[in-house]
């Protein structure tokens, strides 16, 4: 189930890829949020959802545990919103295209000009972060599977929430145990997580 959860890696990956480089300046109105998805936040996306796919194989490798469940981000996008999406040709066309989606915006806060700046207190990060992704690549550790993208996104965005989990290639950073990683609470082998010990 935890494999299973798009939205951990999905919202850091489209707050990563739209904030990444920004200079610090206020814009002027918050940018759509799925169906502004930029080439490079498909990309982001896609890579993730890649690592999470591999990680799940592992771990149906390593423990007879059956993760065939475990989908790529588009064939979610597919399966669940078919109705609602008029091009299904691409990843980013399937975000971009979700009427579910239109108008939807990034979490932006005021400025007192009216301008906008973006809100990294927002459950994007704060949540999605400690109770998602850092749990998925807590597992990745422990199964040995690399996940560069994801440590590259998780870097960026326990630096924005003042957070430090990911030190170097290993989660032992001392917000550690906030998180729901498997680590936090002395998991340290796939058996432990599964409860076969």
């Amino acid at each position: 189930m935890t494999i299973m959860s798009p939205n951990a890696y999905a919202h850091p990956s489209i707050m990563f890829s739209q904030w990444e480089g920004w200079d610090g300046k206020p814009v002027s109105e918050p940018p759509l949020f799925y169906t502004g998805l930029s080439e490079l936040a498909a990309e982001i996306l896609s890579s993730c959802s890649d690592e999470v796919l591999k990680l799940s194989r592992v771990v149906s490798e390593k423990s007879g545990v059956d993760t065939s469940q475990v989908s790529h981000v588009y064939d979610l996008l597919v399966k669940f919103y078919s109705h609602e999406i008029s091009d299904t040709t691409s990843l980013r066309s399937c975000f971009r295209t979700n009427a579910a989606y239109q108008g939807l915006k990034h979490p932006m806060k005021e400025t007192a000009d009216h301008s906008f700046v973006p809100d990294f207190a927002h459950r994007y990060l704060t949540e999605d972060i400690p109770y998602g992704l850092v749990v998925i690549r807590g597992i990745a550790e422990i199964v040995q599977v690399d996940t560069p993208t994801i440590d590259k996104v998780l870097l960026w965005a326990q630096e924005k929430v003042g957070k430090e989990y990911l030190v170097g290639a290993k989660l032992q950073g001392k917000d550690v145990p906030s998180t729901r990683a498997p680590q936090r609470y002395g998991l340290t082998t796939l058996d432990a997580i599964l409860g076969r010990v």
